[in-house]
């Protein structure tokens, strides 16, 4: 057996929003109050027969209308849901900048080698020429004190 509807009105102070439904917390729950608008004194149970021949017509559906008037209740229009996750563009935008950062990140590994490799040579060079140098270094010193001991 169906639980019998109730019809359910709440304002904002500019519209007043009609609910039909079985339970004060279903009717809360149409309206998305994250509050206890029954207990507060912002919600009530109507028994006006224009609220609840409407209302009933489309029970769980919240109809609205002009504070105070008479005018006829008209259905408030429902949100789209919010996508659950990322987008596709968004998942695509994030991945292409993963692969640009580490493309960029190989390239910033491979100058490094290339710099030690250059540095390595260097060092290498530079001890070859150190060698060189002392070897022409020692030759010369050996002359001058041979000829400076000849010149004693």
């Amino acid at each position: 057996m169906a639980a019998r509807l109730k019809v359910f009105v709440t304002s904002d102070g500019l519209t007043d929003y009609v609910v039909a439904a079985s339970s004060r917390p279903k009717a809360l729950a149409a309206w998305g109050a994250h509050q206890d608008l029954f207990k507060t004194g912002g919600a009530r149970e109507t028994d006006d027969p224009t609220l609840v021949e409407a209302a009933t017509a489309r029970p769980g559906e919240v109809l609205r209308r002009p504070a105070d008037s008479k005018r006829a209740l008209a259905a408030v229009p429902r949100r789209a849901p919010r996508p659950k996750g990322p987008s596709k563009a968004a998942l695509r935008k994030v991945a292409a900048l993963e692969g640009r950062l580490a493309d960029l990140r190989s390239r910033r590994d491979e100058a490094l080698a290339e710099i030690e490799a250059a540095r390595a040579a260097l060092d290498v060079g530079e001890a070859k020429t150190r060698q060189r140098f002392e070897a022409d270094e020692g030759k010369l010193a050996a002359a001058l004190r041979d000829d400076r001991s000849a010149l004693d």
